[in-house]
């Protein structure tokens, strides 16, 4: 694909997401092994909408994420003019590269998208993970005895 097309492509995406999306950056308390209780940080990207295509175009160039189908009319307190929807949704270092992706035409989510991004390249953690191509996870850190062991 060409720069150009690409670069449509995602202003397109960008727009779609400036209207039709949420971006969750955000640090709660959880409960976790023996009750204890421990600060996580939540970080998603979504988008939803009733076209189904568009939201599998919208995957299949970001090429990270998730799509499900959401049915409206299951409970019987749902009104009956409620559409179906389709969600594509992504967390964590899926959302950093999205968020990359997307800021340079981003308007309305462009400071959630870049308090994303600011996380990330703030992080001074020892465990380092590098995504490659292949979605395969390098871990790199003293465990690892040769520093590049893959986790599939």
């Amino acid at each position: 694909m060409e720069k150009e097309e690409m670069s449509a492509q995602l202003a397109y995406i960008a727009g779609l997401f400036d209207g039709e999306g949420c971006v969750q950056y955000k640090q709660r308390l959880e409960v976790k092994r023996k009750k204890k209780r421990y600060k996580c940080w939540i970080i998603t990207m979504e988008m939803a909408m009733a076209d189904e295509p568009i939201i599998k175009w919208v995957h299949d160039i970001l090429v990270v994420g998730s799509v499900r189908h959401v049915i409206k009319n299951k409970s019987p307190s749902s009104k009956p003019h409620w559409k179906d929807q389709w969600r594509w949704r992504c967390g964590y270092r899926d959302a950093l590269k999205v968020a990359n992706l997307l800021l340079p035409y981003a308007r309305v989510k462009r400071e959630k998208l870049q308090k994303i991004i600011n996380h990330y390249k703030n992080k001074n953690d020892k465990l380092s993970i590098r995504y490659t191509n292949d979605r395969d996870v390098r871990v790199h850190n003293d465990v690892s005895g040769d520093r590049h062991h893959i986790l599939k």
